[in-house]
Parts: C-alpha cells; structure tokens; sequence
C-alpha cells in the first residue's frame, strides 16, 4: 500500500497558526527520529545502535514487540524511516520531505511505501481507509508535537530555536 499526503505548516493567510521556520521544522524532524517515545504512543523506548552523520540505526520497544529501522537525515530536506518486514511487522518506509514553495508558505509530504498488499475486496479497502486515516492523525499529531516543543514558555526560549 503506498499512500502520501500534504500538511500545512505555515499559512500566511491565517494569523492563528504561529509561523515556523524551516530550521525549527528540521529541528522537529530531527527530534522524531532521535527521541520518537515524544512523538508515538505505545512507543515504551527506542535505542539508538549506531549513528553516522546522515543515519541512525534504531530498535524500538513495544513492550514485548521490537522493531528496527534505519532512519535517513538530509539535512533540511527529508527524514526516511525504512522498517524490516519480519513476520509480525509489515514493512516499509516513511518519508517526511519539507516543502517550501515561497518565502510564506511551509509544508510537510509524508508518504508512506508498506509490504501491505493493493486491496481486492472491499474489506480490504475498509482497513486500508483506517490505516490511512490513523496514519494521518498520527502525523497532524507529529506537527502539533513539532509546534509545541518550538513554543517558548515564558520561562525560557523554545527547545527548538
């Protein structure tokens, strides 16, 4: 199943939304991949086993289940999460690529690549519309996350600027 959709980070023409930088955005990004028990629910602990400068390797504990992944950094571009099929966990990827088509506007691709097969029946189709859906609740969640952690408290600046 490949599925992609488009959030909107910045919009300039609504004065509600608090403007991020694409540094901040990266920032967030870059907080996901290397903290993600911020961002993912279940999620009970993630170690990093080796890092480079453009990749992680990453075990991630849910509870008795562990899954491993290799994350991809391009700086202030992209993060691809690829995870290993095994036989309890569907594999695939996620890549988050930032967008940026004017000095205003800000937005965040997320597509997803899975080893779940093209739905044939209309079950099939129903869970494939669920997975879909949760997926991009979980990122609209990620952003709202992204945007909370750029806020600075009165006490002190943001942890992301």
């Amino acid at each position: 199943m490949n599925f992609e959709h488009l959030i909107q980070i910045n919009d300039p023409l609504n004065p509600f939304v608090d403007t991020l930088t694409r540094a901040q955005l990266w920032e967030g990004l870059v907080l996901r991949a290397e903290q993600p028990q911020l961002f993912v629910m279940g999620l009970d602990s993630c170690t990093i086993l080796s890092r480079t400068d453009s990749t992680l390797e990453r075990e991630l504990h849910y509870g008795h289940a562990t899954v491993r992944d290799r994350v991809t950094l391009t700086p202030q571009e992209s993060v691809r999460y690829d995870i290993l099929a095994t036989e309890a966990h569907v594999g695939g990827s996620l890549t988050m690529t930032i967008e940026q088509p004017d000095d205003l506007q800000l937005f965040l691709r997320f597509e997803y690549r899975t080893t779940l097969p093209a739905a044939d029946t209309e079950d099939a189709r129903q869970t494939q519309e669920i997975v879909k859906s949760a997926y991009r609740e979980a990122d609209i969640d990620t952003v709202r996350l992204i945007r909370q952690y750029a806020a600075p408290t009165p006490q002190e600046p943001g942890a992301l600027h």
